[in-house]
C-alpha cells in the first residue's frame, strides 16, 4: 500500500498491486485494474519510487519470517 494525495488534498491509501498504469494529463492520473481512476498530486516519478520502497519492505518483512 501507498500513501497518495487526491488533487483536493485528501490523502489516500492505494494497493500497489492494482495500479495498471500512471499517466500525466497534465496532472497525475493513476488507473487502475479495476478500472477506478484516481487523480493524485504525486508525479509518475513518485509514485514509482513510493511503489518500489512498498515492495522492498514486503521482502524484507517476508525474508525476516523465514524460519531457519
Amino acid at each position: 500500500m501507498i500513501k497518495l494525495t487526491q488533487l483536493n488534498g485528501h490523502p489516500i491509501v492505494v494497493n500497489s498491486d492494482l495500479i495498471e498504469f500512471v499517466e500525466l494529463t497534465p496532472d497525475t492520473l493513476v488507473s487502475l485494474t479495476t478500472g477506478k481512476k484516481i487523480m493524485v498530486r504525486e508525479s509518475d516519478d513518485e509514485i514509482v519510487r513510493l511503489t518500489a520502497a512498498y515492495r522492498r519492505s514486503c521482502r524484507v518483512t517476508q525474508s525476516e519470517n523465514v524460519v531457519k
